[in-house]
């Protein structure tokens, strides 16, 4: 092998490694909030839910340790700051007249969730509602919240973003209460779908698992069968989770994902191909499966628009992987035939790996 081919090796490494380990804690937050608003005559009664870490963004004040999360203390001390930067960035009006909002509480949600309880008041019942999440503008980018407004006996879905952040729903005279299923589901389940493929895509530390998987090439037959078996487990787990069946703690799944990236790394130095490493694709593939669901477990969504909720996420995210592998899968094929990869190529790509699955792993151990 030359010099500069043992340089390029080098600097690939580098690069990979570089690239993953950036923002290690943070690898693949999905950005999703929820909201249900519902009517009672007069009064709009809101509860949204948030992932502590985006929350920990939208209230920089409020994280004293700098730990990019907000620990019970944080938030029972931000109330101020939730009313500023939360609540009254909820612009509420009903048939055109403004409804002021009023923080009612703070509690902790399932997992790493965080839920907030506020009132909205308007002058009259409203035959028509109209909501802008303007505090959506002040998450990190990509941030979806998703939104429900109930009253007069039906409901609206929508799913809000930096570039449409309102929602509105016709109450009609109809009695209060909210309705079996949503008005319409469609424009929910796409933008929901493209949250999932956001996901994987942005995803470093799934991405460099899945590299580290189809690294060592081989037949393609094999290659299937572990690409197949870290989605069946994946997805088994995904819905689980989402679904509220089993949850199991993000603080415990994030490092046991990193811990996985690291194995496959290593043991890159010791297989020749890709042969029965579905083996190790089937249970690592049920840890990442509740990575995947982390983001929409959290919000807790109602029981009626889990199910769509989950299928658009999935379907969002298989699709985000096969976009993925599509072009890496052939590259890999291509470059195992270049006796210079074969040797070294592989090595420094798989060393990389390992030290990015490391650096995540101690920054996710150190946030616990």
């Amino acid at each position: 092998m030359t010099r500069r081919l043992r340089s390029t090796c080098l600097a690939l490494a580098a690069a990979v490694a570089a690239l993953l380990a950036s923002e290690p804690a943070r690898a693949h937050k999905a950005g999703i909030s929820s909201g249900t608003y519902r009517l009672h005559g007069a009064k709009l009664d809101a509860e949204l839910t948030f992932e502590r870490g985006e929350l920990a963004e939208l209230l920089p004040g409020a994280d004293r340790d700098g730990d990019r999360t907000l620990d019970e203390l944080e938030l029972s001390g931000a109330r101020a700051e939730l009313s500023e930067r939360v609540v009254s960035r909820i612009v509420v009006r009903g048939d055109g007249a403004a409804c002021p909002g009023a923080l009612d509480g703070v509690a902790s949600s399932d997992g790493d969730g965080v839920s907030l309880r506020a009132t909205f008041e308007c002058p009259r019942r409203p035959r028509r509602l109209g909501l802008v999440a303007a505090f959506v503008d002040a998450l990190p980018e990509g941030h979806r919240h998703l939104a429900t407004l109930e009253g007069g006996g039906t409901l609206t879905d929508a799913v809000l973003h930096a570039g449409s952040l309102g929602i509105s729903h016709d109450v009609g005279p109809g009695a209060d209460g909210p309705s079996e299923a949503p008005a319409s589901a469609s424009p929910g389940f796409f933008e929901l779908m493209k949250l999932g493929i956001e996901h994987i895509v942005t995803g470093y530390d799934h991405l460099a698992f899945l590299l580290g998987l189809v690294l060592m090439g081989g037949r393609w037959r094999a290659l299937l069968w572990v690409v197949t078996a870290f989605t069946l487990a994946h997805s088994i787990t995904l819905g689980a989770a989402a679904l509220g069946v089993l949850s199991p703690s993000p603080r415990v799944i994030e490092p046991l994902i990193a811990a996985s990236i690291v194995y496959v790394g290593v043991e890159n130095f010791f297989v020749r191909d890709a042969e029965r490493r579905w083996r190790i694709t089937l249970p690592f593939g049920l840890i990442h499966g509740f990575g995947f669901a982390g983001a929409l477990a959290e919000v807790r969504l109602s029981p009626a628009r889990a199910p769509l909720a989950l299928l658009a996420f999935t379907l969002g995210v298989e699709v985000g992987q096969l976009a993925v592998l599509a072009p890496v899968l052939p590259l890999v094929m291509w470059l195992r035939r270049r006796g210079w990869f074969e040797t070294w190529g592989v090595r420094a790509v798989s060393a990389a790996i390992v030290v990015a699955g490391l650096a995540w792993l101690v920054a996710r151990l150190s946030t616990r």
